[in-house]
């Protein structure tokens, strides 16, 4: 007669338990990092990609002020919008790319940097233009960089990573001259934009 409980016996059939939680645990964790990374990526890429970037449309408080204190605090709050808040937005994208970049290319720190910075320039311009399309280039680099390091892990390398991580410090001042070129031209289209975008309601009314 066939003993069936063997057949509930995990040990008899040659599974462990701790052995299991030692081949699994690896799988979590990659399962953890790919969710977290995609809804990181999910999250911040539309946001940088949008052309109206920020939602908060502080120059409304200005609204209840009339004439020349009404200018001047619309002028205020577009400072704070788009000098200070929008570096600081750039910034950190674009350093994460740059950290991403570091870690799965195998090019120079400061190509590294130009290529992110340029990346985020490139996302910022064809926001203007539309909308879609700066959300596909947003979303591409990052996703096909998680794509190279599933395919082939060896990309990475811990020890030359943290070499160019210490390198960047040296690149400071060319760090700040590529931020500032970024925020010049979201300035520029941003002007341009108020500008034309009477005239595009106008023609879009008439049709």
């Amino acid at each position: 007669m066939v003993d069936i409980s063997r057949f509930y016996n995990v040990s008899a059939l040659g599974f462990s338990i701790e052995e299991a939680q030692t081949v699994i645990q690896p799988l979590v964790l990659f399962v953890a990092g790919i969710v977290i990374y995609s809804i990181f990526i999910f999250k911040f890429y539309r946001f940088i990609a949008s052309r109206d970037i920020f939602k908060l449309n502080l120059r409304q408080y200005s609204e209840s002020f009339m004439g020349f204190l009404g200018n001047i605090l619309s002028g205020i709050f577009y400072v704070i919008e788009y000098l200070l808040l929008f570096p600081l937005f750039a910034f950190l994208w674009s350093s994460f790319l740059a950290v991403v970049l570091m870690a799965l290319s195998r090019a120079e720190v400061g190509t590294t940097l130009m290529i992110s910075i340029a990346l985020v320039a490139a996302i910022r311009v064809t926001a203007y233009y539309n909308e879609e399309l700066s959300k596909d280039l947003a979303k591409m680099i990052p996703f096909a960089l998680l794509g190279v390091f599933l395919i082939d892990m060896s990309y990475f390398s811990f020890e030359i990573f943290i070499v160019k991580i210490k390198t960047i410090p040296l690149l400071g001042q060319q760090l700040l001259y590529y931020l500032g070129f970024v925020i010049v031209v979201e300035l520029i289209l941003r002007i341009l934009y108020t500008i034309v975008s009477p005239f595009k309601s106008e023609e879009s009314k008439k049709k």
